[in-house]
């Protein structure tokens, strides 16, 4: 089955953006090579995008920002509460529910599907229990404020480690498979074990 993974790079202080949005702090001095990002980009054929993500990006092709331009050979889904009437390929403006696209979506035969974010996005699909996979770039550097890499819910979530790589610039790579959503100690709500994933020690 298609697995929904997020892969996003975040400040050591676990923050994806400043308060404004702006990522300033990703234009540093790089080591050689990409991080794995062309390897995970032919792992996967579609991107989830929310709103206020997609408009950024948006922002950056006026701007000419190198790579900015929406591959035609990826679907690119955007999560709105008011899509415009229209968008032209390869964006879809998603109107189903949360539940309701990810079924369908797992079910369309592909590749796997990049959860882009932003916070708020990712945290609705977490709710869901809708996220397999986290891989994040930690980047060695201290924001001291900003959007964070979920938004605020209700329900912890218990990671297992996959992998771990460090870089010779100090990017850590960590690649995280969810496990069971708890609900946080006096919040309502049900644990929800992600059936997707196979535990250790489970029987087969």
């Amino acid at each position: 089955m298609r697995k929904i993974i997020v892969y996003i790079a975040t400040s050591a202080d676990g923050y994806i953006a400043r308060p404004d949005g702006n990522v300033d702090w990703l234009n540093r001095p790089r080591a050689a090579g990409d991080y794995g990002i062309r390897a995970f980009y032919r792992s996967i054929d579609t991107i989830l995008w929310g709103r206020k993500t997609y408009d950024v990006a948006l922002e950056f092709q006026k701007q000419g920002i190198k790579g900015a331009a929406f591959d035609p050979k990826v679907k690119n889904y955007i999560f709105s509460h008011h899509p415009p009437s229209s968008a032209a390929p390869p964006v879809e403006f998603v109107t189903e529910t949360i539940p309701a696209f990810a079924r369908r979506l797992r079910a369309t035969p592909g590749k796997d599907i990049w959860m882009m974010g932003g916070a708020g996005l990712i945290a609705s699909f977490l709710d869901e229990n809708e996220i397999d996979d986290f891989i994040l770039h930690v980047i060695p550097t201290l924001i001291g404020e900003g959007i964070p890499l979920i938004a605020a819910r209700h329900l912890d979530v218990p990671l297992q480690l996959r992998s771990c790589r460090r870089y010779p610039d100090s990017v850590v790579r960590l690649h995280y498979s969810v496990l069971t959503l708890r609900p946080r100690k006096g919040r309502g709500g049900n644990a929800r074990p992600n059936k997707r994933l196979k535990l250790p020690g489970a029987r087969k």
